[in-house]
């Protein structure tokens, strides 16, 4: 327990009555019984009582104050005690005045965070809901024409089926992305880190994803020719899917008959970075904070026209976190979007 002195105050009122006590016995002495008080004992008589007055006031002053702020102490840290129970109980007015305001500031800044999260998860049960609701609905539509006898119809029935087929593979993979990012986010999904080359993945899935770059006429190139292995370490698989993701939402997105450039370069820190810019639309910075949430879509009617869960960036940005690096995004509106990511290099590695 601190306790700061407020010896001023005490000071200066033992001094006032030890004054007028002075006086008040001087001149009962003189007037009252007629005698006159020996200095040296006059001089005894006020040190008693400035001394006295003075441990008094100081003590009951420090006990009054100390009593009353205890129990606003009390009173504060029933909301969380976690605040105060670092913090000494001290009966300096100042002292306590700033600790109140920070702590004020603290609760305000929960409020407003907790406000945050509560419209975040509002909006990400709406966005789930809509994103479930409508191939659950659209397998059931099907399903429903077929009971009523399209499947008996050759033309008809293997078209619905085929429809139907395709909606709920749609729910299977967001139930699958939903269940990665849990894990993620649990850092329950154990990865599996090896040495690789960066370069060959890249173009692996450059050749994976050929046809579809084909029909937006969209080209996948390197920045460069690279001469040499660029070796990194992480979870192949994982690191894929990053690179899938990424180059899906450039050719997605991105302009029709553009280009996509990958490129692969050393930072100061030592750490290899993967950059992936495209010269589509861009985005506009209102959107940028938000990209990386779960269902979160720049154009919703836009996106959902384009298929997929909605959970691409956000499992992007779950993958490359789980590695113990970061990604960013550089975007501007009318010009393109550059994503970029981190990873560990091979000691050996040359670049």
């Amino acid at each position: 327990m601190k306790i700061k002195k407020t010896y001023s105050f005490a000071f200066f009122s033992s001094l006032y009555i030890t004054f007028f006590s002075t006086i008040t016995l001087f001149v009962l002495a003189y007037f009252t019984l007629d005698i006159l008080l020996n200095l040296k004992y006059m001089l005894l008589f006020i040190a008693i009582v400035f001394s006295l007055t003075f441990l008094i006031t100081q003590y009951r002053i420090e006990k009054f104050i100390y009593q009353r702020i205890k129990k606003i102490y009390d009173s504060v840290s029933i909301l969380d005690n976690s605040d105060f129970n670092k913090t000494s109980i001290t009966s300096d007015l100042a002292t306590l005045s700033r600790e109140v305001e920070k702590f004020a500031e603290n609760k305000q800044l929960q409020i407003k965070n907790l406000n945050q999260r509560e419209i975040y998860r509002r909006e990400f049960l709406g966005n789930i809901s809509h994103e479930l609701k409508t191939p659950l609905f659209t397998v059931q539509g099907y399903l429903l024409t077929l009971a009523d006898g399209a499947m008996n119809d050759k033309k008809i029935g293997p078209k619905y089926l085929n429809r139907a087929n395709k909606g709920v593979e749609r729910l299977i993979a967001i139930v699958k992305d939903l269940d990665l990012i849990s894990k993620l986010e649990a850092a329950d999904l154990n990865l599996n880190k090896q040495p690789f080359n960066i370069i060959n993945l890249i173009q692996d899935v450059f050749e994976l994803l050929e046809m579809k770059a084909k029909k937006r006429n969209v080209s996948l190139i390197f920045n460069k020719q690279y001469q040499f292995p660029v070796m990194v370490i992480a979870d192949v698989e994982r690191i894929e899917q990053v690179l899938t993701n990424l180059l899906v939402n450039s050719i997605k997105y991105g302009k029709i008959g553009g280009t996509t450039i990958v490129s692969v370069k050393q930072n100061q820190k030592g750490k290899i970075v993967v950059k992936i810019a495209d010269d589509g639309e861009g985005i506009k910075k209102e959107h940028q904070a938000r990209l990386f949430e779960r269902f979160y879509r720049v154009d919703q009617s836009r996106s959902r026209e384009q298929g997929g869960s909605g959970l691409g960036l956000s499992i992007v940005k779950h993958i490359i976190e789980a590695h113990n690096e970061k990604i960013t995004l550089k975007s501007e509106y009318g010009i393109g979007s550059e994503f970029s990511f981190t990873l560990e290099k091979l000691e050996k590695s040359k670049i």
